[in-house]
């Protein structure tokens, strides 16, 4: 069960830096990010609200009060990777890999959170 947890925590921690500094960027290098969306095909006005969204995902995956809020922030950079990865695909930019390579930590800090958690828990008790 410890070697679980520890797997659990690297691929969450890998994870959340992945996207808290994609955030990051988003907020210092905004001109960057502006070009590069406007050759994905996206608007410069959601690269805020997208950053915002993401620092709160993780937020959402980290925070130990539901578990519900936890699986709807999954749920959410799923979708967010895998648009993210089909419209590199989509441009033929070369680019796929970065949110494919987030992708697979965030698959595999979500498989580990559930073996972590044992039946005997409360589900709303956080992989520890």
């Amino acid at each position: 069960m410890k070697r679980n947890k520890i797997i659990y925590w690297v691929l969450t921690a890998l994870f959340s830096l992945s996207i808290l500094s994609g955030a990051i960027m988003y907020f210092f290098k905004y001109g960057e990010v502006a070009e590069n969306f406007g050759k994905l095909g996206f608007p410069a006005w959601i690269i805020y609200p997208l950053a915002i969204a993401k620092i709160l995902g993780v937020v959402g995956i980290l925070q130990t009060q539901s578990q519900v809020l936890r699986e709807w922030a999954y749920a959410g950079f799923f979708f967010n990777l895998s648009l993210a990865c089909g419209a590199h695909i989509a441009v033929n930019d070369g680019e796929a890999f970065g949110p494919i390579m987030v992708m697979a930590f965030m698959f595999g800090s979500y498989f580990f959170s559930k073996k972590v958690t044992s039946p005997l828990t409360s589900s709303n008790n956080p992989p520890s």
